[in-house]
């Protein structure tokens, strides 16, 4: 940079407003006193409108004591709301000044453009996607092979109810068969055949190949509500979700005495989502809950719990809810994840279509 005339080199102001992230700096008392020119774009307001204003009205941070302790804080590629701007990505970085007690310094680099890569990093990613769908397959295939295996060994033991295994068992083989045709890849666009469904019969297989397998030392509860009408859903693939969710919370309790899961049901009037922005919403009263008293997801992924390759678990391929997730939105539903009640419980909400009665 050249320096004006008079010799002296730029001011303070003009460095400021010259560097190429957004920077806000923040007064002791949670204030915004200064925002540079990248900043006022970012957020679409000026910084002549921010002085003076609690950072909360300008930007939600994403740390939950809101900066009011010692020590920096950093979150990346993550969304914050802001007041004009709406919901923007960026990697949030927060420091303390240097000499200045209670200062802050807050830098957001839009995420965006942080992630630019080159074709090297594009082939890494195909070949992920190319293992995670073998693995997907693989994932998948073990929770009806859990349930074929503990029914074996009851029949074995010369247990009763030997009929009902051994249909258990068919079952369970019969869809492996249908599960490898159907998912070459975890990419397949092939659509489903939504039906009208009573759910009940599908919740009850569901249970009881859990019980016989990979949940038999856990308690499976029902609460059902007995008027619920017909679900619009494609057999196989809610029986799939059904079976992924109770063996998600299995494993998340597999260390704990009291484990517990709770099936529930329920008929919400006046659910309704847009399936798409510009899109009519579209009812979806239908509710099932697997619900179970494990510890939940850890904090820093339970935003992406649905994203392919995020799992919590140590030897997890995150694999599993992004495979749930899918096929319930080609069922036309949705499904969440929260922590609810008092205590807190995990709970994973499919909310669908009705189907004609």
């Amino acid at each position: 940079m050249t320096a004006p005339d008079d010799g002296t080199g730029p001011e303070f102001s003009h460095l400021f407003a010259a560097l190429p992230v957004a920077v806000l700096v923040v007064d002791p008392e949670g204030r915004i006193a200064h925002a540079n020119a990248d900043c006022e774009a970012l957020l679409n307001l000026s910084e002549r409108a921010m002085i003076g204003q609690p950072v909360e009205a300008v930007l939600q941070s994403p740390r939950a004591d809101n900066g009011r302790d010692s020590h920096g804080f950093a979150a990346f590629d993550i969304e914050v709301e802001t007041a004009r701007a709406g919901r923007v990505r960026v990697d949030f970085i927060e420091t303390l000044v240097a000499d200045y007690p209670g200062w802050r310094a807050i830098t957001l680099h839009h995420a965006a453009a942080s992630r630019r890569m080159g074709h090297s990093a594009d082939r890494a990613s195909a070949a992920r996607a190319a293992v995670g769908a073998a693995a997907m397959l693989a994932h998948e295939i073990k929770n009806p092979l859990s349930g074929i295996r503990g029914a074996a060994q009851l029949l074995a033991g010369g247990g009763e109810g030997a009929e009902e295994l051994t249909t258990l068992i068919t079952t369970e083989v019969d869809r492996i068969a249908a599960l490898i045709d159907r998912m070459q890849d975890f990419t397949d666009t092939r659509p489903l055949n939504p039906v009208p469904e009573n759910i009940y019969p599908l919740l009850d297989h569901a249970r009881r190949v859990a019980l016989a397998g990979f949940a038999r030392d856990v308690t499976i509860e029902e609460r059902f509500d007995p008027s619920l009408p017909p679900a619009l859903v494609d057999r196989d693939a809610m029986l799939q979700v059904i079976l992924n969710l109770l063996k998600n919370a299995s494993e998340a309790m597999v260390h704990q005495a009291d484990a517990r899961i709770t099936l529930s049901t329920a008929f919400r009037h006046g659910m309704a989502v847009s399936a798409a922005p510009g899109r009519p919403r579209q009812p979806l009263p239908i509710e099932i809950c697997v619900i179970d008293n494990g510890p939940g997801a850890p904090a820093d992924i339970a935003d992406h719990l649905f994203d392919p390759f995020i799992s919590g678990k140590p030897e997890g391929q995150g694999l599993g809810l992004a495979l749930v997730d899918k096929l319930v939105r080609d069922m036309g539903g949705i499904i969440q994840y929260a922590r609810e009640g008092m205590p807190e419980a995990t709970v994973f909400r499919i909310l669908l279509p009705r189907g004609s009665s």
